[in-house]
């Protein structure tokens, strides 16, 4: 898991009591480079559907992705 395109994306505003301190925060469904999907957190500059993104972390079994400030790619839903 490093690199992906996002497929879709939300921002979500009412939160679970366990992410109550993060609110707002955007989620997003990435298509990985090297196969699959998985859903994970963004972070930093908002991203779009057909962003690239890049794996940064993980934390409490939850990916974390960054933008990648490189045009959109193109994607294929």
């Amino acid at each position: 898991m490093n690199q992906g395109v996002v497929y879709t994306e939300t921002v979500v505003h009412s939160a679970p009591e366990a992410f109550l301190k993060d609110a707002p925060y955007q989620i997003a469904i990435i298509i990985l480079d090297t196969g699959g999907r998985v859903t994970a957190r963004i972070l930093g500059d908002r991203a779009a559907i057909g962003d690239r993104v890049t794996f940064l972390e993980s934390r409490d079994g939850i990916p974390y992705f960054s933008t990648i400030h490189n045009p959109p790619s193109t994607i294929q839903l």
